[in-house]
């Protein structure tokens, strides 16, 4: 967080294990202006990650990190940390990572990654968000962007945008409505970073207003 409104262009560090459709939503919204961005790297723990095929189309660096290759979670994180200092990142996006960060990440980024989950958090937090509102039979779920913290999925919150679950709904089609909020809502939050409008006030992340 800066004291006061950033300018320029924000440089993230993506995060990724699957297919990426935030990823893509994120470059899309760079390329056409609506993000004030530059995507320094992409990093997954996956070789074949789509992730990093879309990264490829696009000109953006790669890099593939086997987590067999370090001593353990910590050392893996701290390896990634590392990396994301070598491309000058100042925002870390994790976009569907599937590994737990660890304080070897957290404290170099503190408050500088962004995650985003398919559920309303502090609510069902964890895998599987989606069913986990179906079983409990909520009326309205959703898709929150949080800074990260060394808890899953506790961290201060930033942006949340609501979904009903419909009745006929299942753990796909409200996985894919959600997902279409999500696209939405990651860009927002950065946007939002970008311009130097969020700051922490304990649990909450407040917007600064301008003039």
């Amino acid at each position: 967080m800066s004291d006061g409104l950033r300018t320029g262009v924000v440089v993230l560090g993506v995060l990724a294990s699957g297919s990426g459709t935030n990823l893509q939503a994120i470059i899309d919204n760079i390329e056409t202006g609506r993000l004030s961005a530059q995507i320094a790297v992409v990093i997954s723990d996956k070789a074949n990650a789509y992730a990093l095929d879309r990264a490829k189309k696009h000109g953006i660096p790669t890099l593939f990190l086997n987590p067999a290759d370090h001593a353990g979670r910590s050392a893996y994180n701290k390896k990634i940390a590392e990396e994301l200092a070598k491309h000058g990142v100042e925002l870390v996006i994790l976009a569907g990572f599937m590994r737990i960060v660890t304080r070897e990440l957290i404290e170099p980024f503190c408050n500088r990654i962004m995650n985003i989950h398919p559920a309303l958090l502090p609510a069902f937090p964890g895998l599987h968000g989606q069913k986990q509102a179906l079983d409990h039979g909520v009326k309205v779920a959703g898709a929150t962007v949080h800074f990260v913290d060394e808890g899953m999925d506790t961290g201060p919150i930033i942006a949340q945008a609501a979904v009903p679950v419909l009745e006929d709904d299942t753990e796909e089609t409200l996985s894919a409505r959600i997902l279409e909020q999500e696209h939405i809502l990651y860009s927002r939050a950065i946007r939002l970073f970008a311009e130097g409008k969020l700051e922490i006030a304990g649990r909450q992340v407040k917007v600064k207003k301008t003039d």
